[in-house]
């Protein structure tokens, strides 16, 4: 006897971005809870079409930084579910405007982190849970790469562009992710491209609970680099291939303990698959499970503080951002 058919959560597409055709796309075309529907862009179908069909369930947005706000509260007030593209939010009035929009008509929104479900990440928290690393003591997170040519949206600081929008809440998440709670205080100094106008650096300094600490770093105009490490009592934890990860990549995790290194080998996986399935198993629940849209403003908090860091050269401590 056949079994019942999956219901599938119907997906718009908002923007032709390279992270939508080479990642998202393929993850709609793989999972079995979501299909892809129908696609905006300039040259397609218009955006307002896309969220006002009444096929759609929900609305993928991957357009400039700077239209998240602003097509995420369409969406919600069209009644459809929002998957995010980082940052969602280039401010954090921006992203409580989302989220309200989000609980007012009864829809979910999740930031796209797809990082976090690379089954990499979990090793990592088990290694900490087990002690291997001793008591969780400093961060570091690197997140670099060539600068974007001149012409890439990338480069454009009124379209939310730079490395700190681009790059930095990666590890800001990774960190918080890792940690498993908010930071205290936040550090941040940001450097300036003349030509552009957008950072093509950005360096912060964050303070958690207990003494812990975090040094994270974003770079336009570097090798590429794609880490993070754990510092405990006992060992060193490292990732050395952290946030962006082909879906036919394997990936190890380090363990450095007295001059001697143990690697633990993780098997590919589709991170953006694996985020896709995630929301559409909380949409078709019906139950709201999971904290997406809280950890989406916890999120946005913490780029708040370090872009008012940078701004008033001055330690921000997260509970002044409300």
């Amino acid at each position: 006897m056949s079994s019942l058919p999956v219901k599938k959560i119907r997906f718009g597409i908002l923007g032709c971005s390279r992270v939508a055709v080479k990642n998202m796309i393929p993850a709609l075309q793989d999972s079995q809870f979501a299909e892809l529907a129908m696609v905006g862009s300039r040259t397609g179908a218009s955006y307002e079409s896309v969220i006002t069909d009444k096929n759609i369930d929900a609305i993928y947005i991957s357009l400039p930084n700077s239209l998240h706000e602003e097509w995420t509260v369409k969406a919600a007030n069209a009644g459809k579910h929002v998957l995010c593209e980082k940052p969602a939010a280039i401010s954090f009035s921006a992203a409580k405007n989302m989220v309200e929009a989000a609980k007012r008509n009864k829809v979910r929104i999740l930031e796209g982190f797809m990082f976090r479900y690379h089954p990499q990440h979990a090793k990592v928290k088990e290694l900490i849970k087990s002690g291997a690393a001793g008591n969780c003591l400093h961060f570091e997170g690197v997140f670099g790469y060539p600068a974007p040519a001149p012409e890439n949206i990338r480069m454009k600081p009124e379209l939310g562009g730079g490395s700190f929008y681009d790059a930095m809440p990666y590890p800001v998440y990774a960190s918080r992710m890792i940690f498993a709670e908010e930071p205290e205080s936040v550090s941040c100094k940001l450097q300036i491209d003349p030509k552009s106008g957008v950072d093509a650096k950005a360096d912060i300094y964050m303070t958690y609970p207990g003494g812990k600490t975090a040094v994270l770093s974003s770079i336009f105009g570097s090798y590429f680099q794609s880490k993070y490490s754990v510092l405990g009592s006992k060992a060193l934890i490292r990732v050395e291939r952290a946030y962006a990860v082909p879906r036919d990549m394997g990936t190890k995790i380090y363990l450095d303990v007295n001059d001697k290194t143990q690697d633990f080998e993780i098997r590919p996986a589709d991170h953006f698959r694996l985020m896709l399935d995630d929301f559409c198993g909380e949409v078709l629940s019906g139950i709201k499970k999971k904290k997406f849209e809280e950890d989406l403003l916890a999120q946005a908090r913490v780029l708040e503080a370090a872009r008012l860091s940078d701004k008033e050269m001055r330690v921000v401590r997260i509970a002044e951002i409300n």
